[in-house]
């Protein structure tokens, strides 16, 4: 029997959001607000089994998400509050042990940490119940009903409360039943149960993030769509040592704009992973991206040759610098058309190869998405543009089955920036092979509508293990190649 178990609170209506459907149902980067949610959980190490409890209005949605998802067990009704919804998931959990750890998460909090989950439930081990709460940066004021001001607390002491919430089963069990003895009764969360009917029992509080923002007022689906927009993800976890050559055996992957650079990086490393790589590109095939003609005959060449597509990457781009006013219009209008026409039609001509494999689409943008910039208007907007397809494509594909990603990696060492930049400080750049391993994870999740970042350094100043395993698995295959054998462990 599970040990840790997540309770998805789903029970909502979405009124204050102003649509007709619930705020869950909402769609973000190609998916529900809710099946992101219930995939954090799904993801994260620290969790055995999922509860989603969801207004019972749309059970029949519900049921049809998380059978998606191997780690929901079931999906149950909610009630008319939040303490009835928490209640009827309690009482699913009757037969299992009072230690059990548990965890309630608003499910309208789609960009939840794993850390956060991992943190609340290693302090379960010393505490009965644990929140999840953030320092307030405005001050906090008390009011009475004519709205005049009776309490400014110290700031330093306030928190801003967030979930998820985690408990001993047995403590929330036995604060509820106390509860709902008392006739006066009301509490907007679960740690203000254990807080009332549980004193004895001290709430730890876990440090949250800004991040971890509830959707319940129409800006929050603006601010929460540009979070996921602005660096919706750090890569993916690695793909196991050992699986690479199991989960790319027999596939086929195009790459528009192989010749060099990021794209040729991700063709050897396919290759050498037992995959078949097809490269295109002005350069080395005479493809122009920007033409609706050569993107066809490439997939169609591809085709033919492999019988299948399972992944297009389109890593093709230009840069040019300068000031609007003085770019000329040929290279501001090759600009437009290579970087952003060119992931448009590669879209359109690569549709029906990747609907028939159940495949991904990949596209590049660049740090310059996020703000226009001096002397990258046209390169910039483009990058923004292709983001916005990105989001666009994975919610327009999302029913029939094909995922869309864009990778957003930090400055690079590329034959491309090298022309516009010059020569650079040695292991200022993030390496190309890098950015191609971390391509590679992404193909082989379950991502859709995401941007993810790839960084050169960790959080903590070291080199990132993007870097430290893409130079392995390099060192790896070019052995391989020279003859000394290759090891099955990557």
């Amino acid at each position: 029997m599970a040990t840790r178990v997540g309770i998805i609170l789903a029970g909502g209506t979405g009124s204050r959001v102003g649509l007709s459907i619930p705020k869950q149902l909402i769609k973000i980067a190609g998916k529900t607000v809710m099946e992101h949610t219930i995939e954090i959980f799904q993801n994260s190490d620290a969790i055995d089994e999922i509860f989603v409890l969801m207004h019972p209005d749309h059970i029949a949605v519900a049921e049809q998400i998380a059978s998606n998802y191997p780690k929901v067990t079931k999906v149950i009704a909610g009630g008319e509050s939040r303490n009835e919804t928490t209640q009827r998931a309690l009482a699913a959990l009757q037969e299992y042990p009072a230690d059990t750890k548990l965890m309630t998460h608003d499910a309208v909090r789609p960009l939840l940490a794993d850390r956060i989950i991992r943190d609340c439930i290693d302090a379960l081990d010393n505490y009965d119940a644990v929140d999840v709460a953030i320092a307030s940066a405005d001050t906090i004021i008390e009011v009475d009903d004519d709205r005049v001001i009776t309490e400014i607390p110290p700031r330093h002491r306030m928190r801003r409360g967030q979930t998820p919430q985690a408990f001993r089963l047995g403590t929330l069990v036995d604060a509820y039943r106390r509860a709902w003895e008392d006739p006066a009764f009301v509490a907007t969360d679960d740690c203000t149960v254990v807080l009332r009917y549980r004193p004895d029992k001290p709430i730890y509080v876990v440090e949250g993030s800004d991040h971890n923002v509830k959707i319940t007022e129409p800006i929050d689906i603006f601010i929460a769509d540009k979070l996921f927009q602005i660096g919706s993800s750090a890569a993916p976890a690695p793909t196991e040592p050992g699986a690479y050559h199991t989960a790319l055996a027999g596939k086929v992957v195009v790459v528009l704009g192989g010749s060099y650079g990021i794209g040729a990086d991700i063709a050897e490393l396919a290759t050498g992973f037992g995959a078949t790589a097809h490269c295109y590109s002005r350069s080395g095939t005479g493809t122009h991206i920007d033409r609706a003609e050569d993107v066809e005959a490439a997939f169609a060449d591809a085709f033919e040759k492999s019988g299948r597509i399972d992944y297009i990457v389109v890593t093709a781009g230009v840069l040019s610098r300068g000031k609007l006013a003085d770019v000329p219009m040929d290279e501001i209008i090759d600009g437009i058309r290579v970087n952003y026409v060119g992931p448009v039609l590669a879209a359109r001509c690569g549709l029906k190869y990747l609907q028939e494999s159940q495949g991904q689409l990949l596209f590049f943008t660049s740090s310059s998405y996020t703000r226009g910039r001096a002397s990258y208007s046209v390169y910039s907007s483009c990058k923004a543009a292709v983001v916005n397809l990105t989001q666009a494509l994975a919610d327009e594909w999302s029913d029939i089955g094909v995922r869309v990603n864009c990778i957003n990696p930090e400055r690079t060492a590329t034959p491309m920036r090298s022309k516009a930049f010059g020569a650079e400080p040695e292991g200022s750049l993030l390496s190309s092979k890098a950015v191609a391993l971390t391509s590679m994870d992404v193909l082989l999740s379950n991502l859709t509508g995401h941007v993810v970042d790839v960084r050169r350094m960790d959080s903590e100043g070291g080199l990132s293990r993007t870097e430290l395993e893409a130079r392995r698995i390099s060192e790896a295959l070019a052995k391989a190649e020279s003859g000394e054998g290759f090891d099955s462990e990557i």
